[in-house]
């Protein structure tokens, strides 16, 4: 549980920063920004699988620079529920999903399933030999 509650504190993060960095997303608050990152996670969860069965054939080809545009369409549907959540544009939405995904990506990959903070300790014993 607190594994999920961080990780929605980072979406919210990176939604806030986002709207910081790009002049087309705008955030009325803090709980603008939770609400949206509740929303994006949920469309994530159910929607953004079926999204990516459904343009297999199209990422493939995009060798999965298509997965962005789907994190755009994303961005914006969810920006269509929450009032004090708004996304002007299609490349607003596109460049706004990027910095989204590469904020979350790096602060998710710091934290483990328990919302604890993994390190990888790693010894030398030789030659090319880590443990």
């Amino acid at each position: 549980m607190p594994g999920l509650l961080f990780r929605w504190l980072t979406l919210t993060v990176a939604i806030i920063l986002s709207a910081y960095l790009l002049s087309g997303i705008h955030v009325s608050g803090f709980f603008s920004a939770l609400g949206a990152a509740a929303i994006l996670g949920i469309l994530n969860a159910f929607f953004r699988p079926i999204a990516l069965l459904i343009t297999l054939p199209i990422n493939v080809i995009t060798f999965g620079l298509f997965t962005f545009i789907i994190n755009a369409v994303m961005l914006k549907m969810a920006s269509g529920v929450i009032a004090g959540f708004q996304v002007q544009g299609f490349w607003t939405a596109v460049f706004g999903a990027l910095i989204i995904s590469l904020v979350s990506f790096a602060l998710n990959t710091l934290i483990s399933g328990t919302g604890k903070v993994d390190v990888i300790d790693l010894r030398h014993k030789g030659g090319n030999r880590w443990e």
